[in-house]
């Protein structure tokens, strides 16, 4: 059997951590992933983004446990 000589796309290299991908999506396409549980941002900036979700997609599930 012979070794494949290419890497297909997604596999391979080196995985990005979820900061970065975030960092990058926010500087290239103006995208914002924030979680609402951000221990970096303060009281009034967590419920402005716990506002804005319910605004765009209703209210988030009940935790259980």
């Amino acid at each position: 059997m012979k070794a494949m000589k290419f890497t297909p796309p997604g596999y391979g290299g080196r995985r990005r951590d979820p900061d970065e991908v975030k960092r990058d999506g926010w500087r290239e396409q103006g995208l914002l992933a924030v979680s609402v549980d951000d221990d970096r941002l303060t009281w009034p900036e967590r419920e402005l983004v716990r506002q804005l979700g319910e605004k765009l997609y209703g209210k988030r599930q009940k935790r259980h446990g």
